[in-house]
């Protein structure tokens, strides 16, 4: 495992092995790590002599042959070094495991019209939305080089992708359970494998153009490695393969990569540098969205609010020019200032306004007063900002090297809610980071009570390697005042957080139905407010407040007003009113009692 070491510091893997099998001509095992954490397993399909599976899963132990992807997230870190001793406890029971699942291989011919296809693909995605986005990236690029066919079973797969990362300690662990698991079959099907060479591929985040390519050099004996990072690769001509093909809401990546170097955050070293998406290929692809039936797009960017298209720019616009939030700093200038954030908002509501967007995951730094305005005026940009906070205490966000002090985030809190007065605030908090007292601890507490968060993410502190925290700093506060210190967090945000949702009670909400509901899929149906809050409501048939077709059951993709009757705290319950549009429903006058948004 030594020689591994290298790749598996590489921010994101996938790993593909080749094992022989009695009844299993040849099987291939794979896998893709981008910025966020997945894993899973797969066995191919028994084929005739001739054919050949490829299926790509997290698991450097187990494979003699491997394509690895590589990416990761923020907050990122390396892997670490396999410990074989970690898997003696668990022998017999992945053994079960791994046999039941080769008794369950048959011996089936695959059909002469699947022989001519290079491949039939599989995939699973761990992580957050840039990870989804990310692997519809990557079948587009595969779908072209002749990879056409998607499988919704690993079993019928030639091709297993599985999209990961090491954000947090907690993401690599689950790594290394299927590591394990890859293991312990591999023993069990051990007959005539090779154990010459683990991995053939490391694939990185901005070299996806490049797997087939990599994949032939590999079925050619070669080594197969990209992990160069790019500063202007930013996949905007290629139209992802949408994985969720009927959904009526998309994600679209408008820009790449950080320029941000938070202590804790290894992206800036991974992701690479910060590179935006010309505008006109944003619209283009929200173009094809609407065509396709899509209602509502999620704008993504590791620091999506920092969008800077300078692809157009003839003179040079110094970068002093780069408004950032009063009171915030950032380590990293601007050199060339193009179309902001707030300009591409302002076209994409103004060419789609029967279509909803949102956006994630902005930092604090860059929301000036025109994004500010752009997203009270505009109907379409939903009120709803991700303020990711880290912590309430200043001194701890100096060692984060955040750019901020707590009272500047609380003035930027208070001048979001004086301008939009109805907005939905969410953050991200850590807990027990490098040196953390009880004093700075009970700060962050005080900070979620005074802001009154709709929703957070929150975690306890894991160190990464390649880190500035990791370079300069110890990771020193003990594991059970971390988790500790974590649960007091997430019983104060449940408490602000539910007096949000009961806020909601009384008010009518327009809601985009996504669904059923999964609790009540025959009477029910769900779907988010504006501010992202879920509401489900009967599936009773509704008349249209503007098209004469009469009274129909509500589908996926309506928009209907719901007066919301009760809050569980977490979700919400109404009654369903009408089917509207997006635009008619801005239209009415909260003074006539019909319609009020809070």
């Amino acid at each position: 495992m030594a020689s591994l070491a290298p790749l598996m510091n590489q921010p994101h893997a996938a790993f593909r092995a080749n094992l022989s099998l009695q009844r299993c001509r040849r099987l291939s095992l794979c896998s893709l790590l981008p910025p966020s954490s997945s894993f899973s397993f797969s066995c191919s399909r028994p084929f005739s002599s001739s054919a050949t599976s490829r299926i790509f899963t997290v698991a450097p132990n187990l494979l003699f042959r491997c394509f690895v992807l590589s990416r990761f997230s923020p907050v990122s870190g390396g892997w670490s070094i396999f410990n074989a001793g970690n898997l003696r406890s668990s022998h017999h029971q992945f053994v079960r495991h791994a046999t039941a699942a080769a008794a369950e291989i048959q011996v089936d011919q695959v059909p002469t019209s699947e022989k001519t296809s290079k491949g039939r693909v599989y995939h699973e995605t761990y992580g957050c939305q840039m990870n989804i986005n990310d692997m519809e990236i990557v079948l587009s690029i595969m779908k072209n080089a002749g990879y056409e066919e998607i499988v919704s079973d690993p079993e019928n797969a030639e091709l297993i992708f599985i999209n990961t990362c090491a954000i947090r300690d907690n993401a690599e662990q689950k790594v290394w359970q299927r590591l394990n698991y890859f293991w312990f079959l591999k023993r069990e099907w051990k007959s005539n494998v090779a154990t010459d060479k683990m991995v053939d591929v490391v694939c990185g985040p901005d070299a996806y153009r490049d797997l087939p390519r990599l994949l032939e050099a590999v079925d050619y004996g070669q080594k197969g490695i990209n992990t160069l990072l790019s500063l202007e690769e930013t996949y905007a001509d290629i139209s992802p393969v949408r994985i969720a093909s009927n959904s009526v809401t998309a994600f679209v990546s408008i820009m790449r990569g950080c320029n941000n170097m938070c202590s804790f955050c290894i992206v800036p070293f991974t992701r690479g540098r910060e590179r935006s998406r010309p505008v006109e290929s944003i619209v283009r692809e929200v173009g094809e969205l609407w065509q396709q039936g899509v209602k509502e797009v999620m704008l993504l960017g590791q620091n999506v609010n920092s969008y800077n298209d300078a692809s157009g720019v003839q003179d040079v616009v110094p970068g002093s020019n780069w408004q950032l939030s009063e009171g915030f700093s950032s380590m990293c200038k601007v050199k060339t200032m193009g179309l902001r954030f707030s300009d591409l908002l302002d076209q994409l509501s103004t060419e789609f306004p029967e279509m909803r967007f949102r956006y994630t995951s902005p930092h604090p730094k860059d929301f000036p007063d025109d994004l500010l305005f752009i997203m009270r005026e505009r109907y379409n940009i939903c009120k709803s900002i991700h303020l990711p906070a880290q912590t309430g205490s200043t001194s701890v966000l100096e060692r984060m090297r955040r750019g901020y002090t707590r009272e500047a985030y609380l003035d930027l809190v208070h001048k979001i809610r004086d301008i939009i007065p109805d907005v939905g605030i969410s953050s991200d908090f850590i807990c027990g980071f490098c040196g953390e007292t009880e004093e700075e601890h009970a700060d962050t507490l005080s900070l979620v009570k005074a802001v009154g968060y709709d929703m957070a993410y929150m975690f306890a502190y894991s160190m990464r390697e390649r880190t500035h925290a990791h370079r300069n700093y110890v990771d020193d506060v003990p594991e059970n005042i971390k988790q500790r210190r974590l649960m007091e967090l997430i019983d104060v945000f449940r408490e602000s957080t539910g007096q949000r949702y009961d806020l909601q009670v009384g008010t009518t909400q327009l809601i985009l139905v996504e669904g059923p509901n999964k609790r009540a899929p025959e009477t029910e149906l769900i779907g988010k407010t504006d501010r992202g809050h879920r509401v489900s409501f009967v599936n009773v048939p509704l008349r249209h407040s503007f098209d004469d077709d009469g009274e129909r059951n509500p589908i996926v993709g309506d928009f209907v007003e719901v007066y919301i009757l009760k809050s569980t705290r977490a979700s919400l319950f109404g009654e369903a009113k009408k089917r509207t549009r997006l635009s008619l429903f801005q239209q009415v006058s909260p003074a006539s009692g019909d319609t009020i948004k809070v």
